[in-house]
């Protein structure tokens, strides 16, 4: 039985890690573009520039969608100066976007995270929307990134709502690993999952558990405590490495489902996932105690478990069968799940899952 793992070149994290980035980028060349976030280009540039020492960048605007028309425009504008490598600074999407930007112009790839708000970082896959924020696909990329700088002082200093929604993200993590593992379900390389992927997806869950409401705490704090390395570590690297070492199953799915919705589009990426967690919990039939467990977790720390908490107060039972439709469609990893499932089973489970949320919120 063949089994495969991936990890990114190179994972630094700590406070002020971000003054070993000019030596880490002269590793991959002499010039570089860097892919900024909106609001990191315009308010954090001066905490990154001054270590930007060793190396000539063009630094640009990210315009706020991984789309195929931001990422055509970006290998133009890193081949248009010779550029030799990707640099991406900021968020989740921004990330994404640097990682494809640099797959298409065969260069290495620098994710410089300024919050802790998904898996994205160490990843080697790009989700690509179109223009209007809608899921389009996974780009599955050749290799992960080839470094990964996490600052925790800037992610420190971060809106708690980020970090919050990183743990929705990574909430998922465990979950869909385990229904992976039960089903001999391949990871992301095609390959089934290893016991190391494995047990580095269950770390990330019991990290969280222990360590999240003290971590949101000194992030409300704005400081660096060992709680929020831990959870800033299983936000970014665990997650990571579970999710596409272990393998994806109906949290992320349901996700992808819920991008249908319109009024979804203004919630974050780890909002929407906790909640298919959540249904998740449901769709598989997990004790009670778990989903006890899980609910207490969410409700902790702050994470929707509810509809209305992500914009569907409002949602008819049509629209919410074409999210469940939209989760169930060809090829998407809800198929992963050990048991067989339908876009009626699902329909079921997020109702389920809301009908729960406000019954403990009552």
């Amino acid at each position: 039985m063949l089994t495969t793992t991936i990890f990114p070149g190179r994972y630094v994290q700590g406070k002020d890690a971000r003054q070993q980035l000019g030596a880490e980028l002269a590793r991959f060349g002499q010039k570089g573009l860097v892919i900024c976030d909106p609001f990191v280009h315009d308010t954090l540039m001066g905490e990154f520039e001054p270590y930007l020492d060793g190396v000539q960048v063009e630094i640009v605007k990210f315009t706020g969608e991984c789309c195929d028309e931001e990422i055509a425009r970006l290998v133009s504008l890193l081949r248009g100066f010779g550029g030799e490598f990707v640099v991406g600074l900021g968020g989740g999407k921004t990330i994404d976007t640097a990682k494809a930007t640099a797959f298409e112009a065969k260069v290495p790839v620098a994710v410089v995270p300024t919050l802790a708000a998904s898996d994205a970082p160490c990843s080697a896959l790009s989700v690509i929307y179109t223009q209007e924020g809608e899921f389009k696909r996974y780009l599955l990329l050749p290799q992960n990134p080839n470094l990964v700088l996490v600052d925790t002082q800037i992610i420190a200093k971060a809106p708690v709502r980020l970090l919050v929604a990183g743990m929705g993200d990574a909430l998922a993590t465990w979950f869909e690993a385990e229904s992976c593992q039960q089903s001999f379900a391949a990871n992301m390389t095609g390959n089934l999952g290893s016991v190391s992927a494995y047990a580095l997806a269950r770390l990330c869950y019991d990290t969280l558990l222990q360590y999240g409401a003290m971590a949101k705490v000194a992030n409300e704090q704005n400081v660096v405590t060992p709680a929020l390395e831990r959870v800033v570590e299983a936000n970014t690297l665990l997650s990571g490495l579970g999710f596409e070492s272990g393998g994806l199953a109906a949290s992320h799915a349901i996700h992808n489902g819920l991008t249908v919705l319109e009024p979804t589009h203004g919630f974050l990426h780890g909002e929407k996932v906790a909640f298919g967690v959540l249904a998740s919990l449901f769709l598989t039939d997990k004790p009670v105690e778990t989903i006890a467990t899980v609910y207490t977790f969410c409700e902790s720390v702050g994470l929707p478990t509810t509809l209305s908490q992500i914009g569907l107060a409002d949602v008819t039972d049509a629209e919410l069968m074409a999210v469940a439709e939209a989760a169930c469609a060809e090829g998407e990893t809800i198929h992963n799940e050990p048991r067989p499932v339908n876009a009626e089973s699902v329909f079921a489970a997020m109702k389920a899952a809301d009908a729960e949320g406000c019954r403990r919120l009552a």
